[in-house]
Protein backbone atom coordinates (compact mmCIF):
# COMPACT_ATOMS: atom_id res chain seq x y z
CA UNK A 1 0.00 0.00 0.00
CA UNK A 2 1.49 3.27 -0.37
CA UNK A 3 1.65 5.66 2.14
CA UNK A 4 1.41 9.22 0.34
CA UNK A 5 -1.56 10.09 1.77
CA UNK A 6 -1.18 12.89 4.55
CA UNK A 7 -1.99 12.21 8.60
CA UNK A 8 -3.27 14.69 10.72
CA UNK A 9 -1.90 15.00 14.09
CA UNK A 10 -4.23 16.09 17.18
CA UNK A 11 -1.21 18.16 18.47
CA UNK A 12 -2.66 20.63 16.11
CA UNK A 13 -5.52 20.80 18.93
CA UNK A 14 -2.95 22.41 21.72
CA UNK A 15 -4.90 24.57 23.66
CA UNK A 16 -8.63 24.65 25.66
CA UNK A 17 -8.71 28.34 24.11
CA UNK A 18 -8.09 27.19 20.61
CA UNK A 19 -10.67 24.00 20.99
CA UNK A 20 -13.32 26.53 22.16
CA UNK A 21 -13.27 29.14 19.42
CA UNK A 22 -13.17 26.00 17.07
CA UNK A 23 -16.31 24.58 18.42
CA UNK A 24 -17.56 28.16 18.42
CA UNK A 25 -17.29 28.30 14.43
CA UNK A 26 -18.31 24.79 13.74
CA UNK A 27 -21.27 25.19 15.70
CA UNK A 28 -22.22 29.15 15.08
CA UNK A 29 -20.76 29.48 11.52
CA UNK A 30 -21.10 31.93 9.63
CA UNK A 31 -19.64 33.84 12.81
CA UNK A 32 -17.32 36.69 13.17
CA UNK A 33 -14.38 37.40 15.14
CA UNK A 34 -16.44 39.64 17.46
CA UNK A 35 -19.15 37.78 18.16
CA UNK A 36 -16.74 34.84 19.17
CA UNK A 37 -15.13 36.96 21.55
CA UNK A 38 -18.52 38.46 23.05
CA UNK A 39 -19.79 34.36 23.46
CA UNK A 40 -16.80 33.05 24.75
CA UNK A 41 -15.69 35.82 26.87
CA UNK A 42 -12.27 35.58 25.05
CA UNK A 43 -10.29 38.89 24.50
CA UNK A 44 -10.72 40.17 21.02
CA UNK A 45 -7.10 40.03 20.74
CA UNK A 46 -7.00 36.25 21.95
CA UNK A 47 -9.56 35.12 19.54
CA UNK A 48 -7.69 36.51 16.57
CA UNK A 49 -4.58 35.39 17.55
CA UNK A 50 -6.61 31.76 17.61
CA UNK A 51 -8.28 31.96 14.36
CA UNK A 52 -5.34 33.51 12.78
CA UNK A 53 -3.65 29.89 13.98
CA UNK A 54 -6.20 28.32 12.82
CA UNK A 55 -6.55 29.50 9.45
CA UNK A 56 -2.93 28.88 8.88
CA UNK A 57 -3.78 25.62 10.18
CA UNK A 58 -6.30 25.39 7.22
CA UNK A 59 -8.99 24.53 9.77
CA UNK A 60 -11.10 27.59 9.52
CA UNK A 61 -11.12 30.41 6.37
CA UNK A 62 -12.88 33.46 6.29
CA UNK A 63 -16.02 33.46 3.86
CA UNK A 64 -17.74 36.38 3.44
CA UNK A 65 -18.49 39.44 4.81
CA UNK A 66 -21.58 40.94 6.78
CA UNK A 67 -23.13 44.16 7.02
CA UNK A 68 -21.36 47.33 8.80
CA UNK A 69 -23.02 48.71 11.73
CA UNK A 70 -20.64 51.87 11.76
CA UNK A 71 -17.52 50.47 11.83
CA UNK A 72 -16.01 48.21 9.43
CA UNK A 73 -17.78 45.22 7.78
CA UNK A 74 -17.24 42.14 10.07
CA UNK A 75 -15.63 38.63 8.19
CA UNK A 76 -17.74 35.52 8.58
CA UNK A 77 -15.38 32.47 9.53
CA UNK A 78 -16.13 28.78 8.70
CA UNK A 79 -14.92 25.50 9.15
CA UNK A 80 -13.02 24.71 6.19
CA UNK A 81 -14.00 21.46 4.73
CA UNK A 82 -11.43 20.60 1.68
CA UNK A 83 -9.02 19.75 3.56
CA UNK A 84 -9.38 17.24 6.63
CA UNK A 85 -11.08 13.98 6.42
CA UNK A 86 -11.90 11.11 8.58
CA UNK A 87 -12.74 7.30 7.62
CA UNK A 88 -15.95 6.02 8.97
CA UNK A 89 -17.08 2.15 8.66
CA UNK A 90 -20.19 -0.21 9.37
CA UNK A 91 -20.03 -3.56 9.73
CA UNK A 92 -22.52 -5.09 9.10
CA UNK A 93 -23.54 -8.69 8.66
CA UNK A 94 -23.22 -9.19 4.87
CA UNK A 95 -21.58 -6.13 3.55
CA UNK A 96 -18.98 -3.65 5.12
CA UNK A 97 -19.65 0.50 4.43
CA UNK A 98 -17.10 2.92 4.33
CA UNK A 99 -17.55 6.62 3.98
CA UNK A 100 -15.26 9.65 4.46
CA UNK A 101 -16.90 12.58 6.16
CA UNK A 102 -15.37 16.50 6.24
CA UNK A 103 -14.77 18.36 9.30
CA UNK A 104 -18.35 18.57 9.48
CA UNK A 105 -19.33 14.49 9.10
CA UNK A 106 -21.11 14.91 5.95
CA UNK A 107 -19.72 12.43 3.82
CA UNK A 108 -17.88 13.07 0.45
CA UNK A 109 -16.77 9.48 -0.76
CA UNK A 110 -18.22 6.00 -0.01
CA UNK A 111 -17.87 2.30 -1.19
CA UNK A 112 -18.99 -0.94 0.22
CA UNK A 113 -17.46 -4.68 0.21
CA UNK A 114 -19.03 -7.58 0.57
CA UNK A 115 -18.15 -9.88 4.17
CA UNK A 116 -17.16 -12.75 2.69
CA UNK A 117 -16.54 -14.48 6.01
CA UNK A 118 -15.74 -13.83 9.82
CA UNK A 119 -11.89 -15.13 9.15
CA UNK A 120 -11.84 -11.83 6.33
CA UNK A 121 -13.36 -9.40 8.59
CA UNK A 122 -9.40 -7.10 9.39
CA UNK A 123 -8.50 -7.99 5.85
CA UNK A 124 -11.88 -6.56 4.30
CA UNK A 125 -11.77 -3.68 6.43
CA UNK A 126 -7.83 -3.09 5.25
CA UNK A 127 -8.50 -3.21 2.00
CA UNK A 128 -11.60 -1.04 1.97
CA UNK A 129 -9.21 1.46 4.05
CA UNK A 130 -6.98 1.20 1.84
CA UNK A 131 -8.95 1.65 -1.41
CA UNK A 132 -10.23 4.93 -0.25
CA UNK A 133 -6.52 6.07 0.92
CA UNK A 134 -4.90 5.24 -2.52
CA UNK A 135 -8.06 7.21 -4.16
CA UNK A 136 -6.82 10.32 -2.35
CA UNK A 137 -2.96 9.87 -1.99
CA UNK A 138 -2.38 12.66 -4.88
CA UNK A 139 -4.97 15.03 -3.72
CA UNK A 140 -4.31 17.41 -0.46
CA UNK A 141 -6.75 15.75 1.59
CA UNK A 142 -5.40 14.80 5.08
CA UNK A 143 -6.99 11.83 6.96
CA UNK A 144 -7.19 12.48 10.88
CA UNK A 145 -8.24 9.09 11.73
CA UNK A 146 -10.44 5.88 11.71
CA UNK A 147 -13.84 5.16 13.08
CA UNK A 148 -15.78 1.30 13.51
CA UNK A 149 -19.24 0.96 14.25
CA UNK A 150 -18.94 -2.65 14.70
CA UNK A 151 -22.19 -4.77 15.76
CA UNK A 152 -21.95 -6.69 19.63
CA UNK A 153 -20.14 -5.83 22.05
CA UNK A 154 -16.93 -3.15 21.71
CA UNK A 155 -14.59 -2.51 24.80
CA UNK A 156 -14.06 1.14 23.75
CA UNK A 157 -11.41 1.72 26.02
CA UNK A 158 -9.36 -0.83 24.38
CA UNK A 159 -10.93 -0.97 21.10
CA UNK A 160 -11.29 -4.44 21.36
CA UNK A 161 -14.58 -6.00 19.70
CA UNK A 162 -15.47 -8.52 22.10
CA UNK A 163 -18.39 -10.59 20.66
CA UNK A 164 -19.71 -10.25 17.45
CA UNK A 165 -22.68 -12.62 17.09
CA UNK A 166 -22.73 -12.77 13.48
CA UNK A 167 -20.00 -13.94 13.20
CA UNK A 168 -19.51 -15.52 16.22
CA UNK A 169 -16.03 -13.93 16.84
CA UNK A 170 -14.58 -12.63 20.10
CA UNK A 171 -11.89 -10.34 20.87
CA UNK A 172 -10.60 -9.19 17.62
CA UNK A 173 -8.34 -6.59 18.38
CA UNK A 174 -9.65 -4.12 15.86
CA UNK A 175 -7.97 -0.85 17.05
CA UNK A 176 -4.35 -1.85 17.32
CA UNK A 177 -4.02 -3.70 14.18
CA UNK A 178 -5.59 -0.64 12.32
CA UNK A 179 -3.74 1.83 13.94
CA UNK A 180 -0.04 -0.23 13.18
CA UNK A 181 -1.26 -0.60 9.97
CA UNK A 182 -2.03 2.85 8.56
CA UNK A 183 -0.10 4.68 11.66
CA UNK A 184 -3.61 7.35 12.62
CA UNK A 185 -5.81 6.78 15.35
CA UNK A 186 -8.18 4.64 15.19
CA UNK A 187 -11.60 4.30 17.36
CA UNK A 188 -13.88 1.29 17.82
CA UNK A 189 -17.75 1.51 19.37
CA UNK A 190 -21.07 -0.71 18.60
CA UNK A 191 -22.88 0.45 15.50
CA UNK A 192 -26.31 1.11 16.74
CA UNK A 193 -24.52 3.74 19.20
CA UNK A 194 -22.02 4.86 16.55
CA UNK A 195 -25.68 5.41 14.61
CA UNK A 196 -27.19 7.39 17.40
CA UNK A 197 -23.92 9.34 17.48
CA UNK A 198 -24.04 10.53 13.73
CA UNK A 199 -27.81 11.04 14.25
CA UNK A 200 -27.03 13.37 17.55
CA UNK A 201 -24.24 15.39 15.72
CA UNK A 202 -25.88 16.02 11.76
CA UNK A 203 -29.16 14.39 12.29
CA UNK A 204 -32.58 14.13 13.58
CA UNK A 205 -31.20 14.12 17.14
CA UNK A 206 -29.53 17.33 16.55
CA UNK A 207 -29.36 19.62 20.03
CA UNK A 208 -31.69 16.81 22.06
CA UNK A 209 -30.22 16.39 25.48
CA UNK A 210 -31.36 12.86 25.66
CA UNK A 211 -31.49 10.53 22.83
CA UNK A 212 -32.05 7.17 22.08
CA UNK A 213 -31.30 5.60 18.51
CA UNK A 214 -33.03 1.82 17.59
CA UNK A 215 -31.28 0.36 14.88
CA UNK A 216 -33.20 -2.75 13.61
CA UNK A 217 -31.97 -4.58 11.07
CA UNK A 218 -30.30 -8.35 11.07
CA UNK A 219 -30.14 -7.45 15.02
CA UNK A 220 -31.70 -4.71 16.65
CA UNK A 221 -29.45 -2.39 19.17
CA UNK A 222 -29.73 0.89 20.60
CA UNK A 223 -27.35 3.64 21.48
CA UNK A 224 -28.10 6.35 24.29
CA UNK A 225 -26.76 9.75 24.32
CA UNK A 226 -26.80 12.03 26.99
CA UNK A 227 -25.70 15.54 27.16
CA UNK A 228 -24.26 14.33 23.43
CA UNK A 229 -22.13 11.78 24.97
CA UNK A 230 -22.54 7.86 24.62
CA UNK A 231 -23.85 6.03 27.62
CA UNK A 232 -21.67 3.00 28.13
CA UNK A 233 -22.88 0.68 31.11
CA UNK A 234 -20.46 -0.74 33.37
CA UNK A 235 -19.52 -3.49 30.53
CA UNK A 236 -20.22 -1.60 27.88
CA UNK A 237 -23.65 -3.52 27.17
CA UNK A 238 -25.83 -0.23 27.43
CA UNK A 239 -28.71 -0.71 24.78
CA UNK A 240 -28.94 -4.46 24.16
CA UNK A 241 -32.31 -3.83 23.90
CA UNK A 242 -32.49 -6.74 21.08
CA UNK A 243 -32.07 -9.30 24.06
CA UNK A 244 -35.15 -7.52 26.08
CA UNK A 245 -37.03 -10.30 26.82
CA UNK A 246 -40.70 -9.46 25.25
CA UNK A 247 -42.57 -13.08 25.32
CA UNK A 248 -41.53 -15.86 27.85
CA UNK A 249 -42.94 -18.32 25.51
CA UNK A 250 -41.27 -16.99 22.22
CA UNK A 251 -38.74 -18.42 19.82
CA UNK A 252 -35.79 -19.50 20.23
CA UNK A 253 -33.01 -16.28 20.21
CA UNK A 254 -29.45 -16.55 19.08
CA UNK A 255 -27.98 -15.39 22.58
CA UNK A 256 -29.87 -18.47 23.70
CA UNK A 257 -32.56 -16.85 25.44
CA UNK A 258 -36.65 -17.41 24.09
CA UNK A 259 -38.76 -14.61 23.19
CA UNK A 260 -35.91 -11.74 23.13
CA UNK A 261 -37.28 -8.44 21.07
CA UNK A 262 -34.51 -9.57 17.75
CA UNK A 263 -36.38 -13.40 17.94
CA UNK A 264 -39.50 -11.52 17.25
CA UNK A 265 -38.65 -8.25 15.09
CA UNK A 266 -35.72 -8.47 13.65
CA UNK A 267 -35.29 -8.93 9.60
CA UNK A 268 -34.04 -12.58 9.95
CA UNK A 269 -37.32 -13.00 12.22
CA UNK A 270 -39.74 -10.94 10.19
CA UNK A 271 -38.95 -12.71 7.07
CA UNK A 272 -38.53 -16.64 8.82
CA UNK A 273 -42.46 -15.70 9.94
CA UNK A 274 -43.29 -14.68 6.30
CA UNK A 275 -42.12 -18.11 5.15
CA UNK A 276 -43.61 -20.18 8.00
CA UNK A 277 -47.09 -18.85 7.39
CA UNK A 278 -46.77 -19.19 3.21
CA UNK A 279 -45.74 -22.42 3.91
CA UNK A 280 -49.23 -23.44 6.06
CA UNK A 281 -50.93 -21.86 3.04
CA UNK A 282 -51.50 -18.05 3.63
CA UNK A 283 -52.33 -16.34 0.95
CA UNK A 284 -50.16 -13.30 -0.24
CA UNK A 285 -49.05 -10.85 -2.90
CA UNK A 286 -45.48 -12.16 -2.31
CA UNK A 287 -46.21 -15.45 -3.97
CA UNK A 288 -46.62 -13.99 -7.04
CA UNK A 289 -43.30 -11.43 -6.47
CA UNK A 290 -41.26 -14.55 -5.73
CA UNK A 291 -43.23 -16.74 -8.71
CA UNK A 292 -43.41 -19.58 -5.36
CA UNK A 293 -40.07 -19.52 -4.57
CA UNK A 294 -40.61 -18.83 -1.26
CA UNK A 295 -36.62 -18.63 -0.04
CA UNK A 296 -36.56 -15.84 -2.42
CA UNK A 297 -38.42 -13.75 0.19
CA UNK A 298 -36.54 -10.85 2.37
CA UNK A 299 -37.61 -7.51 4.16
CA UNK A 300 -37.39 -5.44 1.11
CA UNK A 301 -39.53 -8.03 -0.63
CA UNK A 302 -42.15 -8.27 2.33
CA UNK A 303 -41.79 -3.94 2.28
CA UNK A 304 -42.34 -4.52 -1.48
CA UNK A 305 -46.29 -6.34 -1.35
CA UNK A 306 -46.92 -3.99 1.70
CA UNK A 307 -46.51 -1.00 -0.61
CA UNK A 308 -48.88 -2.86 -2.87
CA UNK A 309 -51.87 -3.55 -0.45
CA UNK A 310 -51.50 -7.06 0.66
CA UNK A 311 -53.03 -7.99 3.91
CA UNK A 312 -50.58 -10.86 4.87
CA UNK A 313 -47.86 -8.56 4.31
CA UNK A 314 -49.05 -5.65 6.27
CA UNK A 315 -50.13 -7.88 8.94
CA UNK A 316 -46.90 -8.88 9.46
CA UNK A 317 -45.08 -5.31 9.23
CA UNK A 318 -47.72 -4.24 11.73
CA UNK A 319 -46.83 -7.08 14.25
CA UNK A 320 -43.48 -6.06 13.89
CA UNK A 321 -44.44 -2.75 15.35
CA UNK A 322 -46.15 -3.71 18.29
CA UNK A 323 -43.16 -5.85 19.46
CA UNK A 324 -40.92 -2.60 18.74
CA UNK A 325 -43.65 -0.81 20.59
CA UNK A 326 -43.21 -3.15 23.83
CA UNK A 327 -39.67 -2.83 23.93
CA UNK A 328 -39.77 0.86 23.00
CA UNK A 329 -42.27 1.54 25.86
CA UNK A 330 -39.87 -0.08 28.14
CA UNK A 331 -36.68 1.76 27.45
CA UNK A 332 -38.45 5.11 27.63
CA UNK A 333 -39.50 4.05 31.12
CA UNK A 334 -35.89 3.09 32.06
CA UNK A 335 -34.17 6.28 29.95
CA UNK A 336 -36.95 8.83 29.51
CA UNK A 337 -35.42 10.48 26.41
CA UNK A 338 -36.14 13.68 24.91
CA UNK A 339 -36.68 12.18 21.43
CA UNK A 340 -36.20 8.24 19.71
CA UNK A 341 -34.79 7.69 16.24
CA UNK A 342 -35.67 4.46 14.24
CA UNK A 343 -32.77 3.51 11.88
CA UNK A 344 -31.81 -0.16 10.56
CA UNK A 345 -32.99 -1.77 7.36
CA UNK A 346 -36.61 -2.77 8.86
CA UNK A 347 -36.69 0.89 9.81
CA UNK A 348 -37.59 1.59 5.81
CA UNK A 349 -41.09 -0.06 6.41
CA UNK A 350 -41.44 3.24 7.41
CA UNK A 351 -45.37 4.00 8.68
CA UNK A 352 -46.43 0.27 8.73
CA UNK A 353 -44.36 -0.39 11.64
CA UNK A 354 -44.55 3.42 13.18
CA UNK A 355 -47.80 3.44 13.79
CA UNK A 356 -48.52 0.44 15.52
CA UNK A 357 -45.03 1.37 17.85
CA UNK A 358 -46.87 4.27 19.04
CA UNK A 359 -50.30 2.40 19.56
CA UNK A 360 -47.78 0.24 21.53
CA UNK A 361 -46.62 3.11 23.22
CA UNK A 362 -49.64 5.38 24.04
CA UNK A 363 -51.56 2.14 25.41
CA UNK A 364 -48.46 1.33 27.60
CA UNK A 365 -46.74 4.26 29.11
CA UNK A 366 -47.15 5.63 32.09
CA UNK A 367 -47.81 9.46 31.16
CA UNK A 368 -49.18 11.51 28.83
CA UNK A 369 -45.90 12.65 28.14
CA UNK A 370 -44.53 9.06 28.28
CA UNK A 371 -47.06 7.95 26.02
CA UNK A 372 -46.37 11.42 23.15
CA UNK A 373 -42.33 10.44 23.02
CA UNK A 374 -41.53 11.84 19.68
CA UNK A 375 -40.67 8.96 17.58
CA UNK A 376 -38.74 9.45 13.61
CA UNK A 377 -36.90 8.32 11.26
CA UNK A 378 -32.69 8.17 11.11
CA UNK A 379 -31.49 11.40 9.20
CA UNK A 380 -28.92 9.28 7.73
CA UNK A 381 -30.18 6.61 6.39
CA UNK A 382 -28.29 3.58 5.37
CA UNK A 383 -25.17 5.50 6.15
CA UNK A 384 -26.00 6.32 9.41
CA UNK A 385 -23.63 3.94 11.60
CA UNK A 386 -20.69 4.64 8.91
CA UNK A 387 -21.11 8.69 9.44
CA UNK A 388 -21.69 8.07 13.15
CA UNK A 389 -17.99 5.98 12.96
CA UNK A 390 -16.55 9.31 11.66
CA UNK A 391 -18.12 11.15 14.03
CA UNK A 392 -15.94 9.11 16.67
CA UNK A 393 -12.53 10.93 15.40
CA UNK A 394 -14.53 14.25 15.10
CA UNK A 395 -15.34 14.28 18.85
CA UNK A 396 -12.31 13.54 19.59
CA UNK A 397 -10.72 16.43 17.05
CA UNK A 398 -12.61 18.64 18.40
CA UNK A 399 -12.75 17.87 22.50
CA UNK A 400 -8.63 17.60 22.31
CA UNK A 401 -8.01 20.15 24.37
CA UNK A 402 -10.11 19.69 27.35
Amino acid sequence: MSNDYKRGSFQLMKSLNRSIVLNMIREKAPISRAEIAKQTKLTPPTVGNIVKELIDDQFVLEATQGESHGGRKPTYLEIRTDQFFIIGIDVGKFEMKFVVTNLHGFPVDKISLEMPNANELLTTMKTGITNLLNKNEHSNRTFLGIGVGMHGIVNTDTGVSLYAPFFDTYNIPIKSELESEFEMLVKVENDAKTMTLGESWIGNGNQVSTLVGINVGNGIGAGITINGELYQGEHFIAGEIGHMTIDLSGPLCSCGNYGCLQALAAGPAITENAIKSLKTGRASKMIELVAGELERIDGAMIHEAAKQGDPFSIELLNQTGRYLGIGITNLIHMVNPERIILGGGVAQAGDFILEPIKEAIKSRGLTEEAKNTPIVFSKLGKDASAIGASVLILKHFYQAAE
